[in-house]
């Protein structure tokens, strides 16, 4: 839950458990705690949270983390991210001191009740991991997210605690193994820092962000961060220079104001870079100026939002705007109430500047999300409503129950991307769907049953089909006919957690007897071949028929979609891999996790990391060709139920899924030195066309540098030419020397590696 165990070692002496230096360092956190939520404590407060801090430090007192720091540090500073960087109070701080006592400890909820309350234990039941086993199927990662979302409805203080716990422990992941820094930071990516952008936790969301490059790409990482140093000085020249006539027109104006000027963060450069495939000099707005306006009283919004138009005019009068950088989420706020002006100029220097606009109460929200938009609930109710309506969307996919976790997580992930559409109903009232949403999810986004019984729509006055994708400002109509009944091809082009809850809770009820039927099916098959009819066999099939669970196993069977004499391939291949003995073996046993295959080839092997390459090991593995990784490149090793050890980049496309949902079968591997073989990769490249272009490019591949090419494609329009090349290369370096030889040919403006197929 908190730090891994892998993290924690045991006091030598058991007596003495804490040093008066530590005492001091503790006293110190307890402090700052209480400080920071002053305006929160009332009466009593104290003397619980005193007795939070008494019981957490007993109960942690012979756990140390690696660096030898007592354990009761992380608890601490949880409770102090709490505090200080997402605003929350007393409740919440005790359940951060208290957040890992009953996973790691003998403390048990009924202690903590007896102790706090029922609040307190319901929300260190959402922040304790379940405890049970899983069977190869199914994902335990999975399983714990699920545990702690299904809190949310009830109280999203689970959710922020889990933030804060999740921010300290990158900030101190450099101290875990290779597989466990993945791990968690692609957990981090998939569903953390999403969920602190939902909430409104941009700081923590951004940070976040920076920490899993960090871990993932420390390379590129070191890289970027490097350029905005360097670049620091030349910024905020910039800034000033740029800033100088507003700030006079807006002292002019009488509105009391304050600037933040901050470069982008580093993973969103790095988004960019890769997204459009720019070097770093060329990115146009690597900075954003934030105009904060104070002194208009929260419950004043139309002074607010007028204050702010005011503000926007000055800068738009001194700089010329890019017309379609305009946001405005003033009028409309973002779902996880947002509020802010944003539009990008162009400076007097020739470089383009984003302006951010917004009132002190606004950048709070921005900044501290979820617990600040309470903290300014009472001045207005219409700041409810964009955080409200998200939260009922999150109640809709929650009331979802027999969909496996991982299908649950994917639905849940569906409402944490907030690219938002405003469309309207005949009456005109307001409705807010995520980008993509289609006129079904229109209806069942107005109610269940309309959703079930549409079967056309009219948008803006014309008919279309329940498929088409709605754009902003649409007015829909929905039409419904009494016999319509929801059908497996709609789930195609639903994109709301909601449209595709309803429709499988509908479509469910009608499967159940295809699902007995295509079990029984098996089962049958299964004995006519003389295959073993147990766990494991079931477990292989769901694997080769590549399905999420066994439901949609035996769903596709019952329904005919796949028949029974397919079984037969599925024996004559598993018969074919035991031949080839493409399973992970070492002393002739088998292993299912990470742990377990770590141990046996420590011991057999003096080594718990696969060394790829390194025939001394005897151990069987395969290169992914999702994302065909080379020497040099970082990489992992996945177990997989029926092919072994599969070999990934850890910027494979499918890494996050691998490592958020199984990181129990995450092992760490690297190659072996003495690797020499040639692997094919592919490499994109573009610029401006010419004659002997193709000439030149198969020059440096084959003349200068002597690599084999297994193909060059080009095609070429206006002037303008893309092509994929696909070679091979012995490792990274020898890919790197190639791709800047490339870079060097006249016209050739953008080299990068692409996805092998």
């Amino acid at each position: 839950m908190g730090l891994s165990k892998e993290n924690i070692l045991p006091v030598e002496s058991p007596h003495e458990y804490y040093t008066e230096a530590e005492k001091k360092e503790i006293t110190k956190w307890y402090k700052k705690i209480l400080r920071g939520a002053k305006e929160h404590i009332k009466e009593g407060d104290t003397k619980l949270i005193r007795k939070a801090l008494d019981i957490s430090m007993e109960a942690h007192k012979e756990m140390r983390r690696k660096s030898g720091e007592p354990y009761i540090y992380h608890p601490l500073e949880v409770a102090y991210i709490c505090v200080e960087e997402i605003g929350l109070g007393p409740t919440s701080i005790i359940c951060a001191l208290l957040h890992d006592v009953v996973e790691d400890t003998a403390i048990t909820l009924a202690e903590i009740e007896k102790d706090f309350g029922p609040k307190v234990a319901q929300i260190i039941d959402g922040l304790t991991k379940i405890a049970e086993n899983f069977e190869q199927t199914q994902s335990a990662q999975a399983e714990n997210f699920r545990k702690m979302l299904l809190t949310l409805s009830q109280d999203v203080r689970v959710i922020l605690i889990k933030l804060a716990d999740r921010l300290h422990n990158m900030r101190t992941l450099g101290s875990m193994a290779r597989n466990s820094q993945l791990k968690i930071a692609h957990e981090t990516i998939y569903i953390y820092a999403p969920l602190a952008h939902r909430l409104g936790l941009y700081q923590i969301k951004s940070e976040l962000e920076d920490l899993y490059l960090k871990y993932t790409e420390p390379e590129v990482y070191k890289d970027i961060s490097s350029r905005l140093n360097t670049s620091k000085t030349a910024r905020k020249k910039l800034i000033d220079g740029f800033m100088r006539p507003i700030s006079k027109r807006l002292k002019e104006a009488k509105l009391d104001f304050y600037i933040k000027g901050r470069p982008k963060h580093i993973y969103s450069i790095w988004k960019k870079l890769n997204a459009q495939n720019v070097t770093f000099e060329n990115i146009y707005d690597l900075f954003a100026i934030r105009i904060i306006l104070r002194g208009i009283p929260p419950q004043e919004k139309e002074k607010e939002k007028a204050a702010c138009w005011q503000a926007y005019s000055i800068v738009t009068d001194e700089y010329r705007p890019n017309p379609d950088r305009l946001k405005d989420w003033i009028s409309t706020p973002r779902a996880n109430g947002y509020e802010s002006l944003h539009t990008t100029v162009m400076s007097n220097a020739g470089v383009w500047v984003e302006v951010q606009i917004r009132t002190e109460r606004m950048d709070e929200i921005a900044e501290k999300g979820y617990a600040a938009h309470w903290k300014y609930k009472g001045a207005d109710t219409s700041l409810d409503k964009p955080l409200d309506n998200w939260l009922n969307q999150v109640r809709d996919t929650l009331a979802s129950k027999d969909s496996s976790a991982i299908e649950f997580l994917e639905d849940f992930r569906g409402n944490l991307f907030n690219e938002e559409i405003f469309v309207f109903t005949p009456k005109g009232d307001l409705k807010v769907l995520r980008k993509g949403a289609t006129v079904l999810d229109f209806a069942f986004d107005v109610h269940t049953e309309i959703g079930r019984k549409c079967t056309a729509g009219k948008v803006n006055s014309h008919l279309v089909p329940i498929s088409h994708v709605l754009q902003n400002g649409d007015q829909v109509e929905i039409l419904t006919t009494k016999n319509q009944k929801p059908s497996e091809d709609w789930l195609r082009f639903v994109v709301t957690s909601k449209a595709k809850a309803r429709i499988k809770d509908t479509l469910k009820e009608s499967n159940k007897g295809y699902i007995t039927e295509g079990k029984e099916i098996i089962i049958k098959k299964l004995k006519n071949l003389g295959l073993e009819n147990n766990l494991e066999t079931f477990n292989q099939l769901r694997a080769f028929f590549n399905k999420k669970d066994y439901n949609e196993l035996f769903y596709f069977f019952g329904k005919g979609y796949i028949l029974p004499d397919e079984i037969k391939k599925f024996k004559h291949e598993r018969e074919a891999l035991v031949n080839r003995q493409k399973k992970i073996v070492i002393d002739e046993k088998a292993f299912k996790d990470a742990k377990s295959f770590e141990k046996e080839i420590k011991q057999t092997k003096g080594n718990d990391t696969l060394l790829i390459g390194d025939d001394m090991q005897h151990i069987d593995f395969t290169l992914s060709r999702c994302c065909n990784p080379i020497p040099g490149d970082d990489v992992f090793g996945f177990l997989t139920i029926n092919e072994g050890i599969k070999i990934h980049r850890n910027l494979c496309p499918n890494a996050q899924q691998l490592l958020s949902n199984y990181g129990n079968r995450v092992i760490k591997a690297r190659w072996a030195s003495q690797i020499e073989k040639s692997y094919l990769v592919s490499i994109d490249l573009s610029g401006i066309d010419r004659v002997g272009m193709i000439q030149d490019i198969s020059k440096v591949i084959s003349g200068e540098l002597h690599i084999n090419m297994r193909g060059l494609s080009v095609e070429t329009f206006d002037g303008i030419f893309e092509g994929k090349i696909k070679v091979y290369v012995f490792d990274t370096k020898h890919l790197d020397i190639l791709m800047s030889k490339l870079e060097e040919i006249d016209g050739v403006s953008n080299v990068s590696r692409g996805q092998t197929e």
